[in-house]
């Protein structure tokens, strides 16, 4: 789908923009923690699901096409989050280049 022939209506799923944030702990190690940067509303298409299988236990994962409206500072290793469902952002590219709209490539994890 290209971008310029988007629909803004389209934008219907509200979800919280995450970044990790480390911080150090008494331990010489680190402690990480999701912090809300941003309240998106997105497009989201399913494009695949997969289930592996093994030692008694299945992890299904589904990905995910996700469209916002541009931001700076959007990128990979950031999260969508709407209640408990969780998209990982794998990937994050302007279609156009016209700077109104980035498409993400998400996993969700137990879906």
């Amino acid at each position: 789908m290209r971008a310029s022939f988007i629909d803004p209506g389209a934008l219907r799923s509200e979800f919280a923009l995450e970044e990790c944030v480390t911080t150090p702990d008494s331990m010489g190690g680190h402690a990480e923690s999701w912090v809300e940067l941003a309240t998106l509303f997105a497009r989201v298409e399913p494009v695949s699901a997969h289930s592996l299988f093994g030692a008694d236990q299945s992890l299904e994962t589904a990905t995910h096409r996700v469209t916002v409206r541009w931001r700076v500072g959007l990128k990979s290793g950031m999260r969508l989050r709407r209640g408990t469902r969780v998209l990982d952002i794998v990937t994050v590219h302007d279609p156009d280049e016209t700077q109104r709209y980035l498409v993400c490539r998400t996993r969700e994890q137990g879906a």
